[in-house]
């Protein structure tokens, strides 16, 4: 099974196909409004823009499983990232990434990439990196900049 083989949710709660993001590399994301993280929006949309032109999105997801801290609608959060942050990436339904309601697409994601603590996710920003094939290359800890993931982005562009 791949990604392509999936569906997730838009933020109208829309059925997406991600094999519309076949051919492109991802940084699929779990965030957060309220988190101690939530600034890495700002990091997030200058690595979106700085390469979005050569093949490159980032996947929003966000996420209240950690501390309730993506309260509100889709709507909400959405205008939030956009009013604070200039968002322009793409932003999907709030989702449950661990449990048993989790999506599949991070059932999926886990599964190809666990962590050395294992596969649960731990907290908001959790990153995964997937190349132009649909392969999960590299998962990252919520505390992993932007910056720090931008060489490795290019280098699968």
């Amino acid at each position: 099974m791949s990604i392509y083989d999936l569906s997730v949710k838009s933020r109208d709660g829309k059925e997406v196909s991600l094999k519309e993001y076949e051919g492109k590399v991802l940084l699929i994301v779990n965030t957060a409004t309220g988190c101690g993280f939530t600034p890495q929006y700002e990091g997030l949309e200058r690595l979106y823009r700085k390469y979005k032109e050569q093949g490159f999105e980032i996947l929003d997801f966000p996420c209240n499983q950690f501390g309730n801290q993506a309260p509100g609608n889709s709507d909400e959060i959405h205008e939030f990232c956009q009013l604070k942050y200039d968002t322009t990436f793409p932003q999907f339904a709030k989702i449950d990434v661990n449990g048993k309601n989790e999506d599949p697409l991070f059932t999926q994601l886990k599964k190809e990439k666990g962590s050395i603590l294992g596969a649960a996710i731990k907290w908001n920003f959790t990153k995964f990196l997937v190349d132009k094939n649909g392969k999960v290359v590299e998962r990252f800890a919520p505390t992993t900049e932007a910056d720090a993931i931008d060489a490795k982005v290019a280098a699968l562009l």
